[in-house]
């Protein structure tokens, strides 16, 4: 594959968007492996088998955010992205806004590879645990391959072989996330007696609102299960798969598919904990719950495949990662801040080494398995969703929006995030920092534009 892929590297633009010649139905698979990763087979999955149906307002929100995201953003962002010869998100607000002075495009790199270092190092810290737990390998040698395996594709081969590498890892999923949820309700006799069964174990599983129902905590959990979508909005590394595109007029069939398998993806993945917790109602470990089903209701073969599923889930959100903290890099800050006098074609094997630098280090932290990443990382996607999506939504939906704006928006929408984690989600049941993020940023963009409509644009316009 990365052999195949790599006569596409031989630029910048080859290399970090594949010449903009992505076929719908890749852009399609990759845009919902790379939203996913392991947290579908994982942590859906153990989401269902904890509080059951109440997990479908997850699926629900998710599949509203993906279809928002083709249907709203994605035609506007490639038409706009083509004309301004954009192939990363802060080029394009840098073309959108005449950032003249960068620092629009330098607020972006920072909070791009802050989200993704973490983000990148949590992964891989996943990958040496699959390893270990599916195939009794010791973790830092499965830290050590997973890394190995997808660096050599990402680097090699550039965004095509990340597409491509999803697009496969897309069609695995969809099968497991199909096949399983219907060997589990064949097993527990059908939906009637999963029903039934589930009433049994505990009543609440079948609440829609959970189990606080309507109160003040219940609507918090479902608004915040739908607010999961709400990232799919304006994260750097969907975005850039509106960008690569082929061609604007292949947008709403790579939607149509899109959407269609995320609402797959995730009821199977709420199936499988649902008709789990009757099968193995005892486990001690929710989320183990995909990869139990798999050992214990199939043969070794098809066991082994769905194990392969869980690691290149991760994986495929690894390989996007890499890519989008090395376009910030290369595109954006050696390229078009600092300016190095470069050719392209130096520029493109200067990112092949910052992938491969990025992945390194990344897997470097990952192998002291610091307990603190997966804290930090909680926020590392809301935290790209808050600061990105309420100024992408504006700049293509709204021609007032300006430079001040935009910078004003995405700086709040970053930090907002960040301070609920530190000081009020514990405070208020829970709620998903990604809602008070998302609201911050799209007001201060919308209020900051309104003021500077007439007045003095700051520093960073070129007017």
């Amino acid at each position: 594959m990365a052999a195949w892929c790599r006569r596409e590297t031989r630029n910048v633009e080859g290399y970090y968007v594949a010449g903009k010649k992505v076929p719908y139905w890749v852009a399609a698979f990759s845009t919902n492996t790379t939203g996913e990763s392991g947290w579908l087979l994982l942590g859906l999955t153990g989401m269902g088998y904890m509080v059951g149906v109440h997990a479908l307002w997850v699926a629900l929100g998710e599949t509203i955010g993906v279809g928002l995201s083709w249907v709203l953003l994605a035609r506007r962002l490639k038409v706009a992205t083509d004309e301004y010869q954009s192939i990363t998100v802060p080029d394009y607000l840098a073309s959108r806004f005449q950032d003249k002075r960068h620092y629009l495009r330098l607020l972006s790199v920072l909070i791009i590879l802050s989200m993704v270092g973490v983000y990148t190092t949590a992964q891989m810290i996943t990958v040496g645990k699959a390893f270990g737990a599916f195939l009794q390998m010791d973790y830092k040698y499965g830290v050590a391959l997973g890394a190995l395996i997808t660096l050599v594709y990402t680097s090699v081969g550039g965004f095509k072989a990340v597409a491509y590498t999803d697009l496969i890892q897309g069609v695995l999923m969809l099968m497991a996330l199909i096949v399983i949820p219907i060997v589990g309700l064949y097993t527990v006799g059908g939906v009637g007696e999963m029903l039934t069964a589930l009433n049994e174990i505990d009543a609440s599983l079948l609440y829609p609102m959970g189990e606080y129902g309507w109160s003040i905590a219940g609507i918090i959990a479902v608004a915040s299960f739908l607010a999961i979508g709400l990232p799919f909005l304006g994260v750097p590394q969907l975005m850039v798969r509106f960008i690569s595109l082929r061609s604007k007029d292949e947008v709403y069939k790579a939607g149509a598919i899109s959407v269609t398998c995320i609402a797959l993806f995730d009821v199977g993945a709420v199936l499988i904990g649902m008709t789990g917790r009757i099968i193995f109602p005892d486990l001690v470990d929710a989320e183990t719950i995909m990869p139990v089903m798999s050992a214990e209701l199939f043969p070794p073969i098809l066991t082994g495949i769905f194990m392969v599923v869980v690691l290149a889930a991760v994986m495929s959100t690894v390989d996007s990662l890499l890519i989008l903290a090395s376009s910030a890099v290369v595109r954006d800050l050696l390229q078009k801040i600092i300016r190095l006098p470069y050719s392209t074609e130096k520029l493109t094997r200067i990112g092949k080494i910052v992938t491969i630098i990025i992945g390194l280090s990344a897997m470097m932290f990952a192998l002291t398995e610091v307990k603190l990443i997966f804290w930090f990382v909680l926020f590392a996607w809301s935290g790209l969703g808050a600061a990105f999506a309420p100024v992408l939504i504006c700049s293509l939906l709204w021609r007032k929006t300006t430079w001040a704006g935009a910078f004003t928006g995405m700086l709040a929408g970053f930090v907002t995030t960040l301070v609920w984690i530190l000081f009020f989600k514990e405070v208020s049941h829970g709620l998903y920092e990604m809602i008070p993020g998302f609201i911050m940023g799209l007001l201060f963009t919308i209020i900051v534009s309104l003021y500077t409509q007439t007045g003095k644009q700051s520093a960073g316009s070129s007017r």
